[in-house]
């Protein structure tokens, strides 16, 4: 069941006046990439066939994600009255398909498919809780953190059948750190740069994934504070078997943070060339 329903927000809290321009790019991309879960549900029920109490799991956490996409795709119309969410959507859906046609997981094992999964959902907790954090106009901030706060239990969803898993099939620490940090790096893949390319740029356009990623992540990247990278790094290490909230874990916070900022730095210039 939903945690919350979208006719529940307070749709006539927005605040045009309130609205930051950087913002809405990334809304419009996030809708579509949340509204899409339906075909990772496909995906992830063909993985663990013959487990009907993760498929159901998988079934009711692909309502909310399509839920997210909605309620994000209707703000963003608010924000830039000429924008089409569904028309937006169907683009990206032509030009980005996920594979859901196998029988086992790309990662390995079930174990590794559910620490990616758990990687996917630290992200975009985080996200949405950075977006929540940035922006002043109210109905944004109201559906981020509802979907910052669906987002954290997904991960713990995940995170659960992870534990379950791996007692039959024994994943060590480094397995679990190589999957783990695999999937963080495929961020910067074709999902984020295609959706930014379908909901932000003119149909006639050519998509050049280097450019759209550095478009995207120059502004995302740039909503992010310390809190944040300190929360995604202690869900990253109570994921992969390492103590979160540790020295380790804030030194590595620490590092991951300006890293961000460096390569924020370096999708600016690419942006401005």
């Amino acid at each position: 069941m939903k945690h919350w329903h979208i006719d529940q927000m307070d749709w006539n809290s927005f605040d045009p006046s309130r609205v930051d321009p950087e913002i809405i790019p990334l809304v419009k991309a996030a809708s579509v990439v949340e509204k899409n879960g339906l075909d990772y549900a496909q995906y992830l029920r063909r993985v663990f066939v013959g487990d009907p109490d993760f498929s159901k799991a998988a079934e009711n956490w692909a309502v909310e994600e399509v839920q997210h996409g909605d309620a994000l795709g209707r703000w963003a119309m608010l924000a830039d009255p000429s924008w089409d969410y569904e028309k937006a959507f169907d683009r990206y859906r032509a030009s980005y398909k996920i594979d859901a046609d196998v029988d086992a997981s790309i990662r390995g094992s079930r174990t590794g498919e559910l620490i990616a999964r758990c990687m996917v959902e630290t992200g975009t907790s985080s996200f949405y809780t950075a977006l929540a954090d940035a922006t002043d106009e109210p109905l944004l901030k109201a559906i981020c953190k509802q979907i910052a706060a669906d987002e954290y239990r997904h991960f713990k969803l995940f995170y659960d059948h992870m534990h379950r898993y791996l007692k039959r099939e024994k994943l060590g620490v480094w397995a679990r750190t190589r999957i783990a940090l695999g999937r963080v790096t495929e961020s910067e893949d074709d999902e984020l740069a295609s959706a930014y390319h379908t909901t932000n740029e003119p149909p006639g356009m050519a998509y050049d994934h280097q450019r759209c990623i550095a478009a995207y992540m120059s502004k995302a990247m740039g909503f992010y504070q310390p809190k944040h990278i300190d929360r995604v790094t202690a869900m990253i290490f109570k994921t992969i078997g390492f103590t979160p909230h540790s020295r380790w874990q804030k030194l590595a916070a620490n590092l991951v943070y300006r890293l961000m900022q460096w390569r924020r730095k370096v999708f600016q210039k690419a942006v401005e060339a």
